[in-house]
């Protein structure tokens, strides 16, 4: 087999291993005396709501929403789509026919919940004072600034009526059960989709705080919005239960088996890797550099993997196109540039790497030779957040569409 497939294999194992058809059926609860209502949000989340009607032996009925082209069809739960990453009127209507779903309901009745990552940006409805604009220009503005995703999702809690826990709050006194697939490193259900239906999480910055510290400007009456944020943690939760059904950790896990399959040891550096795309690769390229130079943490031939989120700062000077993924091994390659036989893969578990169509792309031994053989010069590519465009030019974009799961990023770097 070649490296190429091998590592092909990796990604697609780690994918296979977060499947909702897979993860959903093991946490389903018996039917509840009441009704059961069915609500969701994320890229999974069509998918999930397929899986659950197929698991499950009773009345159902709900609403979903995900991203635009990835929904599929159900029979009992509407599936809606709106727009990612950036909220549009599609995300506000979602959370507003979410809360509407779960209003009213009994003790006996149950809420099933199925959140997984990008939920944040599907579901959007303001609290008052702030508008759907004002919540697009935050979330554009903290991007560029390079928020981490715990950063962007306490700023969407507060300036949300059903994030951090509101949704939970408009079905009480239903039981509330989440079924959620973590994309957020650390696996705190606060942060994958921003929490509708958990307690927020432990205040370590106010919203404020983190506007300020990213340099962000923001309208008047946004700042003043954020400053007036009180937690919903008095709120009475004990009617929630939360299961993480799927995570990346796992997926690392499975990817690992397929490897040692293959003959080939592997390494798992850490699901939970969150810092500059850049800066990472950096850091992954030291490690490659110690196994191939001292045989140390290990001998090759082995693989490293590693997981959770990276990000990329834009800054005011624009972009080419590019996700963290193809970012993150571009700065790889370069850095590796004088290193033989490294093969490398990054992409994103849900398919879509950034707001681009490829998942990620593949990074070879003879890439910078295939690169100044076509004119390309991949440093330029690099300093312009231009990724997209080299690996395209390289045939190495890795697309497989919607892949129906999303459990953040996967890196695996083969070194023979």
């Amino acid at each position: 087999m070649s490296p190429r497939v091998l590592l092909l294999e990796l990604f697609q194992a780690a994918v296979a291993a977060a499947q909702p058809a897979l993860r959903i059926p093991p946490f389903l609860p018996p039917p509840p005396r009441g009704r059961t209502i069915v609500v969701g949000a994320g890229k999974a989340a069509a998918h999930m709501a397929a899986a659950l009607e197929a698991a499950w032996r009773g009345s159902l009925q709900g609403v979903v929403v995900t991203r635009y082209g990835h929904a599929v069809p159900c029979r009992h739960i509407r599936v809606l789509e709106a727009a990612h990453p950036i909220p549009d009127q599609n995300s506000l209507a979602a959370a507003r026919e979410m809360r509407r779903q779960v209003s009213g309901l009994t003790k006996d009745d149950l809420v099933i919940a199925l959140i997984s990552g990008g939920g944040s940006a599907l579901l959007a409805e303001p609290v008052p004072g702030i508008s759907l604009e004002d919540k697009q220009q935050v979330t554009q503005a903290m991007f560029r600034a390079g928020a981490t995703i715990r950063e962007l999702n306490r700023v969407r809690q507060a300036l949300s009526l059903i994030k951090g826990g509101g949704l939970a709050a408009a079905a009480y006194p239903a039981q509330v059960l989440t079924l959620a697939i973590s994309d957020v490193p650390g696996d705190d259900p606060a942060f994958i989709a921003s929490g509708p239906t958990v307690p927020p999480p432990e205040a370590d910055m106010t919203p404020a705080d983190i506007i300020a510290n990213l340099g962000v400007r923001l309208p008047a009456h946004v700042e003043k919005a954020l400053a007036r944020h009180v937690s919903r943690s008095p709120q009475d939760f004990s009617h929630c239960h939360t299961e993480l059904i799927a995570t990346p950790m796992q997926s690392l896990l499975a990817a690992a088996e397929k490897a040692r399959a293959f003959g080939v040891t592997p390494l798992i550096l850490s699901d939970c890797i969150e810092a500059e795309a850049r800066e990472a690769a950096l850091v992954h390229a030291g490690i490659v550099q110690s196994v191939r130079r001292h045989g140390l943490p290990m001998a090759p031939p082995v693989v490293i993997l590693s997981g959770g989120e990276c990000k990329v700062t834009i800054g005011d000077a624009g972009a080419g196109r590019g996700g963290r993924n193809t970012e993150f091994l571009l700065a790889l390659g370069l850095a590796l540039r004088e290193e033989k036989n490294i093969h490398a893969i990054a992409c994103d578990t849900d398919g879509i790497d950034g707001s681009e169509d490829n998942a990620g792309a593949l990074w070879l031994p003879d890439s910078l030779e295939r690169a100044r053989q076509a004119g390309i010069d991949p440093a330029q590519h690099l300093a312009k957040h231009d990724s997209y465009s080299a690996f395209a030019a390289l045939g190495d974009l890795v697309m497989t569409g919607p892949t129906q799961t999303n459990v953040n990023d996967f890196r695996a770097m083969l070194i023979q």
